[in-house]
């Protein structure tokens, strides 16, 4: 695909800032890729014979975990608490972790995809036991909730938004707000705290983490049967700024914009993170490498029975288990198994499962995912800030990106080297061409698009940049479009394929990393079911 700059540019910022952008030379800075390759992942989905494998190059395991992401580690962690370990994890990537990734340089580790997560309620005893472990909790606050351990929890200021060409305190836009704008924002979150507030007859709240313990009421899933921006309709609800804070809410977790993006899903960002004894929001737990440290906790224990750079070409049944191909470093090998946990997303699972190779299940065609961009820049000293002091989140107002985080944010003096980590969701629709365009970018232009579009806040940050790694996500989030997250093709993606089990966020419809580890728990309690292994249940 051959692109000019200001193609490059118009395509993942806009014309005006593309033609504002291409009236000057482009930036050259080092810049290289990192983190997952798209060659190691498509070469699982090209047509091609399965190789041959010798005697020596068997294994036998009782259980394999194909994915290294949140998912499949947690799966393992939950299989050791219950003592078994006769298990092994293959992971494609020379790092797991998937989209929480996490790199490291001699100034501070720093993430490469999701970077927080919100201390959850007592009603996610399983995540409660993990934090625990990571000693990130503090025992419970004056409400019986659990409180995060103080070093952990963002340290303020937290966010700040730049807006006509200045920084401004918090994501709120207030800077220029009509009373319109004030009231209209001022409506929304009432009605946000109402359905926060909101229970069923079986004392289910509307919205909850993880997504099961949600109600499934009719009159709350029919939202899943509207977009937001329809629902936004319906109220009144016309604010520019409203709509703009509402829709960086689906960029945010979805990679969607209003118009794409189911009701329930919009609303649900806003709702379950909300703490009905308090009235307020979770506090979020944070580190310099984001939910890097989550894995690194859940990898750490598995050592050698966690296999890297370990690309799974076939998962095949058997009549008396399941036999699954891949390439390592030194060829072929397979393992046979007993019991299979799949934790990868389903447009992988379509081209290694046999039986859905040869002949696809409808309800994969459901799933479908968008692309991210994200970009480390590793800055020498810290570029010139007009307005509200640096933030651990930073967002430019109208800018497609999310804006960034600075990793070295919890360490206290904003002083220094560090890293900021921007992010930049591939929101249209049409997530095959978007897909083909993030691929078809050289490091080179991808760190131009996040160089330009930080440019704005900061005048001077080329100067201050000594290197850029760029992290492309090509199936980064399934994306929530009207009607997914309570029809019946999510629901039917759980179940087993035989003595295959099914583990990833997808399956929730919501690119989370309580999902995800809530998915791995269930299918590794699916799994020691089936073999008769006693565990005493997490969930």
């Amino acid at each position: 695909m051959s692109l000019t700059r200001r193609d490059i540019l118009a395509q993942f910022l806009g014309a005006p800032l593309a033609l504002a952008a291409c009236r000057r030379e482009p930036p050259r800075v080092d810049a290289s890729f990192a983190g997952a390759s798209a060659d190691s992942g498509h070469r699982s989905r090209q047509p091609q014979p399965i190789p041959s494998v010798p005697p020596e190059r068997v294994v036998r395991k009782r259980v394999v975990i194909v994915g290294g992401g949140p998912s499949g580690l947690s799966a393992a962690w939950a299989m050791r608490r219950a003592g078994f370990k006769d298990v092994v994890v293959l992971e494609a990537e020379p790092r797991p972790g998937g989209t929480s990734a996490s790199g490291r340089s001699d100034v501070t580790a720093y993430p490469f995809g999701a970077h927080y997560l919100p201390v959850p309620d007592r009603t996610n005893p399983a995540l409660l036991s993990l934090l625990d472990e990571m000693g990130a909790l503090d025992g419970v606050d004056e409400h019986g909730l659990p409180r995060g351990a103080e070093h952990m929890l963002v340290r303020e200021p937290d966010e700040r938004l730049f807006m006509h060409g200045y920084w401004h305190q918090g994501l709120l836009p207030r800077a220029g707000m009509s009373a319109d704008d004030a009231r209209q924002i001022g409506a929304f979150q009432q009605e946000v705290h109402r359905l926060s507030q909101l229970t069923d007859g079986r004392g289910r709240r509307a919205f909850s983490l993880p997504l099961r313990f949600s109600s499934d009421d009719a009159e709350l899933t029919a939202l899943d049967r509207i977009s937001m921006a329809q629902w936004m309709d319906q109220h009144g609800f016309t604010s520019k700024r409203l709509r703009w804070m509402v829709e960086y809410a689906c960029r945010d977790d979805h990679g969607t914009l209003l118009p794409d993006t189911s009701a329930w899903v919009a609303l649900f960002y806003f709702c379950a993170r909300h703490r009905p004894e308090t009235g307020e929001s979770a506090p979020f737990l944070t580190w310099p490498e984001g939910n890097g440290r989550l894995v690194t906790h859940l990898a750490k224990p598995l050592g050698a029975a966690l296999q890297l750079n370990t690309v799974v070409l076939d998962v095949a049944p058997t009549e008396s288990g399941v036999e699954i191909t891949a390439l390592d470093a030194q060829g072929p090998v397979k393992y046979v198994a007993e019991r299979v946990v799949a934790a990868v997303p389903k447009p992988f699972l379509r081209h290694v499962v046999k039986p859905w190779r040869e002949n696809p299940p409808s309800h994969l065609q459901a799933f479908r995912y968008g692309s991210w961009l994200t970009a480390n820049l590793h800055l020498r000293s810290r570029p010139v800030t007009r307005g509200f002091e640096v933030a651990w989140d930073n967002v430019i107002y109208d800018s497609p990106s999310l804006g960034y985080i600075v990793a070295t944010h919890q360490r206290g003096p904003d002083l220094g080297p560090t890293v900021w980590t921007w992010y930049l969701p591939v929101t249209d629709p049409d997530v095959i061409k978007a897909r083909k365009w993030l691929l078809a970018l050289s490091a080179q232009e991808a760190a131009d698009v996040a160089l330009q579009d930080l440019g704005r806040a900061h005048a001077d940050l080329v100067e201050r940049v000594e290197r850029v790694e760029v992290f492309r996500h090509g199936h980064a989030m399934v994306r929530p479009d009207v009607g997914f997250m309570w029809g019946a093709d999510r629901r039917k993606a759980q179940e087993p394929l035989g003595r295959i089990h099914f583990a990833h966020c997808d399956l929730s419809g919501l690119p989370l990393f309580e999902e995800a580890f809530d998915q791995g728990i269930r299918a590794a309690e699916e799994v020691m079911a089936a073999l008769q292994i006693p565990f005493a249940t997490l969930r």
